[in-house]
């Protein structure tokens, strides 16, 4: 199902001994548009610190409750090296946690958690004995970025500026970004539309911009999305047709009727 991250932001996190806190935050890979970590406030337990939570170690979430259990102990996490959250998070900061926890990276060739992978699936296959097959990188590459960042970013055509990202829109099993939500209030009132991360041109941090690989007009003219009703398979399809984009669902990539979220190159009106 997708969900916007807004929604999930507050929800419960319970170790398999006790709770653990709050959902505060999310930090995503800006090169694959999937969420790597939540970032979850603890209590008292945890001196109030803010630790990192990989969806691979969630056992199945309770919706309808707002709670995500964890394959963990309290013990476990309040061991778990000190990041910074605050901050960019490095992959040698993520080799630390990889370690802590006994997980394979993700990135190079591991395939961990990509074309025919998701958390939970990696969660029952276990990761004993595969930490040593991957290296860590010998650079200080920054790559995960906080979704809370994103937010407010310009959206920018190729011939004018559209409007400013809202939000995310995660695929709850996955956890790929399927959307940026986009409002466009400041050209039409109330109007939110979706967009691909995986369309954009380019993201410039610096900037605080996201351009994306197609007119302005195009943009107002496509679907609307209204944020109450949920985003069903009809209105993914419209969305689209519209754009002439090939469906990510049809492609047959990864399991339970989703495949991989690689732009595929398709015109644009």
């Amino acid at each position: 199902m997708l969900r916007r991250l807004k929604d999930i932001q507050g929800y419960e996190v319970n170790a398999t001994n006790g709770d653990i806190g709050t959902v505060a935050n999310f930090l995503f890979d800006d090169k694959d548009w999937t969420v790597r970590y939540l970032i979850v406030e603890t209590g008292g337990f945890f001196d109030n610190r803010r630790v990192l939570i990989s969806p691979i170690f969630f056992g199945e979430p309770d919706w309808s409750a707002k709670r995500f259990p964890l394959a963990l102990t309290k013990e476990k996490i309040k061991n778990s090296p000190d990041i910074d959250t605050d901050k960019p998070v490095s992959r040698q900061q993520e080799q630390q946690i990889h370690s802590h926890y006994g997980y394979p990276y993700y990135w190079g060739n591991s395939g961990i958690w990509g074309m025919a992978a998701y958390p939970s699936l990696l969660a029952a296959a276990g990761f004993e004995g595969k930490m040593e097959k991957y290296s860590a990188p010998a650079f200080d590459d920054i790559h995960l970025r906080s979704a809370a960042e994103i937010h407010g970013y310009h959206i920018q055509g190729r011939d004018a500026a559209i409007g400013h990202v809202e939000d995310l829109v995660i695929d709850d099993e996955t956890w790929t970004v399927r959307y940026l939500v986009v409002d466009t209030s400041n050209w039409w009132f109330g109007r939110r539309v979706l967009v691909s991360p995986f369309w954009a041109d380019e993201i410039s941090w610096v900037e605080r911009t996201v351009y994306m690989d197609m007119s302005r007009q195009s943009i107002r003219e496509s679907p609307q999305w209204i944020p109450a009703e949920n985003i069903d398979r009809e209105y993914e399809t419209n969305l689209y047709s519209y754009y002439g984009r090939p469906m990510y669902w049809s492609l047959g990539q990864l399991p339970v009727e989703e495949e991989s979220p690689h732009h595929a190159g398709a015109d644009t009106k």
